[in-house]
């Protein structure tokens, strides 16, 4: 199979991820199947797509017979069997439970038709334990869309230990064909590569808080000033703080416990104050948007601290083989943050051994051994 002998595309789940991904899709030129587990979750993910192509014709991003074309080329469905019989390309984005993810696989195995690629949009869980309960592990791709879906250009196309060269090439000229920009992940790691690398951000983070050296709008206020235009704190919000913990869970069992949730983050999530979604969770979301005071920037914290360990893990990629090159995992980066540079274009502008330097302070001061600077880093050749 090739890429043009894709026509109809079926995505699982119709929420904030799958209606994106659904939408995509649309706008690719793709027929799409969108599903979900109830009615009412399938008619509020097609009233965002509707909505949101109304807004794109309204600005003259799109014609309005485009537009009108695009909603006939949807269908929307509860039942599994039918809405993926004719299709060509399947892409799951449930929510990020392995079992749950597996008996979606188990059965759009049954399904689909047997030449059809069957797709995950997780951000961190293993391909090759989901391709495990299909008949058809060659044809099980990660193909990693980044939220809002519509907007952001990154997609991971990920290879699971059985994925065959030619799935990856599909799935790769298609995100091509979305307009996206692919990295290739030739390795099943964990978190890939865009959400591996900031993951060592968010111990630091954590442990800030914790040994209360400095509060969320000190820090985001400092980064803000630093140019970022939107602090890592904020950020947490923004995805939900469900997703970082149960991120992090999933990173303290397969990678390190030294990823292991602080109590803090856990205690947010128990309380159902999860962020943006629910209108509070580390700031106060009820006005849009958290207000961030600059004056009242921690200017001794030092940006550079962030860098220096997302620097040091992408050099772990590297030496996995979990990525090709530098420039790929600064294109993901670049791409899926939305930031101006890659860690190892920065890396390259500050110095490899101050880096590694500051990873070693970082280590001893936090008892971490996540920050512990790579040979690579150490090196500094790459």
């Amino acid at each position: 199979m090739r890429v043009e002998d894709i026509r109809k595309i079926a995505v699982m789940g119709a929420g904030d991820m799958g209606h994106g991904i659904a939408e995509v899709a649309l706008l690719a030129g793709y027929k799409v199947a969108m599903r979900d587990v109830e009615q009412r979750f399938v008619d509020k993910g097609l009233a965002r797509i509707v909505d949101s192509l109304e807004k794109l014709a309204g600005k003259q991003k799109i014609s309005q017979d485009s537009k009108q074309a695009m909603l006939g080329n949807i269908k929307t469905f509860v039942d599994v069997g039918e809405a993926v019989r004719d299709v060509d390309f399947v892409i799951e984005a449930v929510p990020e439970i392995m079992d749950l993810k597996k008996e979606v696989f188990k059965e759009l195995d049954k399904r689909t038709p047997k030449h059809a690629i069957l797709a995950s949009n997780t951000s961190n869980m293993s391909i090759t334990e989901i391709a495990s309960v299909t008949g058809r592990p060659e044809k099980v791709v990660g193909m990693h869309f980044f939220n809002p879906a519509v907007l952001m250009r990154l997609v991971e196309v990920i290879k699971g230990d059985k994925t065959s060269e030619e799935t990856m090439q599909i799935t790769y000229d298609l995100a091509l064909k979305m307009d996206k920009v692919p990295v290739r992940v030739e390795k099943d790691s964990i978190g890939f590569i865009y959400n591996r690398v900031n993951a060592p951000t968010s111990i630091l983070l954590g442990a800030i808080l914790e040994r209360g050296l400095a509060t969320p709008e000190e820090v985001d206020a400092r980064m803000r000033k630093a140019g970022m235009p939107m602090g890592p704190y904020e950020l947490m919000d923004y995805v939900g703080l469900d997703v970082a913990y149960h991120g992090s869970l999933y990173f303290a069992e397969r990678l390190s416990a030294d990823y292991t949730p602080p109590k803090w983050l856990k205690e947010k999530v128990e309380a159902g104050n999860l962020g943006k979604k629910t209108g509070r969770g580390i700031f106060d979301w009820s006005r849009g948007r958290p207000e961030i005071d600059l004056s009242k920037a921690k200017e001794d914290f030092d940006p550079t601290d962030l860098i220096a360990i997302q620097v040091n893990e992408a050099a772990k990629l590297l030496e996995e083989g979990v990525a090709k090159s530098p420039d790929d995992i600064d294109k993901a980066m670049v791409n899926g943050g939305g930031g101006a540079f890659g860690p190892f274009q920065l890396a390259r502008e500050i110095g490899f051994d101050k880096l590694a330097a500051r990873c070693e302070q970082l280590a001893r001061q936090f008892g971490v051994k996540a920050f512990e600077p790579t040979e690579t880093l150490k090196r500094g050749k790459i």
